[in-house]
């Protein structure tokens, strides 16, 4: 027979090595590990990242076009015959031929070319390209900064629906309270049946009201979860961080810090500066271009391009080339102007970015003063109300008062405490929405 104490001996170890790891899987999440985890997971981010790979590489592609172009090709031709110089012959000389070539001709060739002057095209072209990568650099920062707000939202959102739920359940559990007393009395005849009646059909629709809080909390729980990129129905357990903390700026001050902060703001700034490049790119092409060129070629009627009895073996040269399209029925023009009217578009764009910030702001710095209002408020009526419901309740054991009023009473309490769970909710979500609309990302 197996020795308990053995058992003991044998299973504390493993449940000391096991019980941390399962407490650390069960701890409620923090706001903090949530956005990171959001951040390690999300493809929008990772979409916005390679979108800053990209316009990396362009850039680097760009500047390669200051620097010389090495080329460098091998060829065999075969011709049907040796070329030959043919002499009819004259007096007593008869016709004939001289060779002056081979069948099989080898060529290798090395070539270097270096742009010397080309309108301002090149510089113009690395200097979009740039601008272009620092456009992807603040459009992640943009991305990042959507991310950080919508796990908020999705983490204030459950913890508003949980607080809502607690006073659902709670006011099931006072109509239940009320529902026995009444239970009691009309047992005895102190209270009519339809009395009895009303405290029924109220719990009724106290827990109807309790289900839908319910379905609340797992909708927003599997909203979380999927900003997350986690399972669906995994359990969700957040450490509560509904607060209020009254806002210091004014709407000047927050639209000061969205004009030097806000990532739409400098995007849109890069853009029209670009667009400009793009003009100056396309007038480049109004001027002559000028380039270096050195060329190496070697020469032979074998594959080792080691020479013929008709040719050395190598034979190299350097020189300057001037090309100008001088004329090609207002390509150059045309294409000026389209760069023309894409730079006025970046402008008017940026212009407009500006407004719909500004909009979004004064929005959000509104909605945020009247969820603050709306705490200040609430604090206040649920006091009221739990003291109401408390008199109302006393007056209905002592038999002078109605079911009715106690009913009424529970009610005041149940909207109270659930106008102030939204209102606390709002505010979090509306202060995310305010930081991310001023380009900052707080706690």
């Amino acid at each position: 027979m197996i020795n308990k104490k053995y058992l003991v001996t044998f299973f504390m170890p493993i449940f000391l090595i096991v019980s941390p790891s399962v407490a650390a899987a069960q701890a409620p999440l923090t706001l903090a590990e949530s956005i990171d985890i959001a951040l390690k997971n999300s493809f929008v981010l990772n979409i916005a990242k390679e979108g800053t790979k990209s316009a990396t590489a362009q850039k680097r592609e760009a500047m390669t076009g200051f620097l010389p172009k090495f080329s460098t090709s091998y060829s065999y031709r075969r011709l049907n015959e040796e070329p030959q110089i043919s002499f009819p012959g004259y007096g007593p000389i008869p016709p004939f031929g001289i060779s002056y070539g081979t069948k099989d001709n080898y060529n290798w060739v090395i070539e270097a070319k270096q742009p010397i002057f080309a309108g301002g095209g090149i510089l113009a072209n690395y200097q979009a390209s740039r601008i272009g990568a620092d456009v992807a650099s603040v459009e992640e920062i943009a991305k990042y900064q959507d991310v950080v707000q919508d796990v908020k939202i999705a983490y204030f959102d459950v913890l508003r629906a949980q607080r809502v739920l607690e006073a659902a359940d709670q006011s099931v559990k006072m109509l239940e309270a009320h529902r026995n007393v009444a239970d009691n009395y009309f047992q005895v005849g102190f209270i009519a049946k339809n009395d009895l009646l009303q405290a029924e059909v109220e719990l009724a629709n106290g827990r109807q009201t309790l289900i839908r809080a319910q379905n609340a909390v797992d909708m927003a729980k599997a909203r979380f979860n999927t900003l997350l990129k986690r399972r669906i129905f995994e359990p969700v357990e957040v450490v509560d961080a509904l607060n209020y903390q009254p806002l210091e700026q004014s709407m000047e001050e927050c639209l000061a810090i969205a004009k030097q902060n806000r990532p739409e703001l400098k995007v849109a700034a890069l853009k029209a500066e670009q667009a400009s490049k793009a003009v100056w790119m396309a007038r480049s092409e109004l001027f002559p271009s000028l380039s270096l060129v050195g060329n190496y070629t070697r020469f032979g009627d074998e594959a080792s391009v080691s020479g013929s009895k008709f040719q050395d073996a190598e034979s190299w040269y350097v020189m300057a080339v001037a090309s100008w399209n001088f004329w090609e029925w207002g390509k150059t023009k045309f294409r000026v102007d389209a760069s023309k009217a894409r730079e006025n578009q970046a402008i008017e764009t940026s212009k407009e970015v500006n407004d719909q910030i500004t909009l979004e702001i004064k929005n959000a710095y509104l909605l945020l003063r009247e969820a603050e209002n709306q705490i200040v408020v609430s604090e206040k009526v649920i006091e009221q109300a739990e003291e109401n419901f408390r008199i109302s309740e006393e007056r209905y054991k002592e038999r002078v008062s109605t079911s009715t009023e106690v009913l009424d009473a529970q009610t005041l309490l149940t909207r109270a405490k659930s106008q102030y769970a939204n209102a606390l909710g709002d505010y979090n979500i509306n202060y995310a929405k305010l930081q991310r609309a001023m380009g900052v990302i707080g706690p």
